[in-house]
């Protein structure tokens, strides 16, 4: 069976929420060398504080739009670069649309010339506001090319393109869409609901949903995610596999379950629905299942618990002596 052990690794974004978790992982494998690439523009250098100083580990600032400066032989190229929530791909639309194409295809070149694996960190947007539910990896989407969203939707579109054409030409290539993903390490105000809710929560602030709530999310936990990052990067599978939790919940159903976990929250209001957002997010997981034996194991309760300890304890390290 394959694994990680002694393997030399490169995680593209590696300073962000999914990519220090996944740098983590890859160690606690037994890989020789893992090297996180990130510029920092949406990571987080403290991400990777306990990182800094385990044998194997290094970390490189860099665009990876302007060249991927690592040296040496690589096994595998893990590419999580990206800004990754609507504030972000809002605020960053040329950097966005550039680290999905540029970026991706440099990330294919050291893959092609290293003859290593390279995994596509693609998304769930890919669907658009889809009208197939849930959503299979056969299903081609419902997204607008030029709406508020599509500089993301679009980036990630053309990378799996970008990534299925290098794929042909024989280089090895996985791609993974990612669902809705939360954990320790999310950047309390970067505009996704996770991190919108819990903080609302713990300074007792009420909750807002966009619309009437009742669009729908499936919540899987960093741990669980990850874990499905690395059985697909072992695996032989070129198509693209969905990661995600299939427990679909409203808005409003997780307001109150991050109210429930966190012990406070004031009421729910309503805010218009932003243009495009989609109306329902749910996986398929069969062929994650299938192919790579792997399903979500973390229930939401204990997720949230585990995130909320995590943002308390950012406050108490940020708050003055």
């Amino acid at each position: 069976m394959k694994s990680m052990q002694g393997k030399r690794v490169v995680v593209l974004g590696g300073a962000g929420f999914v990519g220090s978790h996944l740098c983590e992982r890859l160690l606690d494998d037994g890989a020789a060398a893992v090297t996180a690439v990130d510029n920092l523009i949406t990571g987080n250098e403290e991400n990777l504080r306990t990182l800094k100083g385990r044998p194997g580990f290094s970390y490189v600032k860099a665009d990876i739009t302007e060249g991927i400066p690592v040296e040496g032989k690589l096994d595998y190229v893990l590419n999580l670069a990206s800004p990754a929530s609507p504030i972000d791909y809002a605020n960053l639309p040329l950097e966005t649309l550039r680290v999905g194409s540029i970026g991706t295809e440099n990330g294919l070149k050291l893959a092609e010339k290293n003859n290593a694996v390279f995994l596509m960190a693609s998304t769930s947007e890919v669907y658009g506001d889809p009208l197939v539910h849930p959503q299979r990896e056969d299903y081609w989407g419902n997204v607008n090319p030029i709406g508020p969203r599509s500089v993301y939707d679009e980036a990630k579109r053309y990378s799996e393109a970008i990534t299925a054409a290098y794929g042909r030409k024989g280089v090895q290539v996985r791609i993974v869409r990612i669902f809705n993903t939360y954990g320790p390490r999310m950047r309390l105000n970067d505009g996704r609901v996770v991190p919108a809710f819990v903080g609302q929560a713990l300074q007792g602030e009420d909750f807002t949903v966009f619309g009437d709530g009742s669009q729908t999310r499936s919540f899987c936990y960093v741990k669980d995610l990850v874990d499905g990052l690395v059985r697909l990067a072992l695996s032989d599978e070129p198509n693209p596999v969905n990661i995600g939790n299939p427990r679909e919940m409203t808005i409003r159903q997780f307001a109150e379950a991050v109210r429930t976990a966190a012990g406070g929250g004031g009421k729910i209001i309503e805010k218009p629905l932003p243009k495009d957002d989609p109306k329902q997010r749910q996986p398929d997981i069969t062929r994650a299942r299938t192919l790579l034996n792997w399903e979500p194991k973390v229930p939401l309760e204990e997720g949230l618990r585990e995130t909320i300890a995590y943002f308390r304890e950012v406050a108490v390290r940020r708050s003055p002596a």
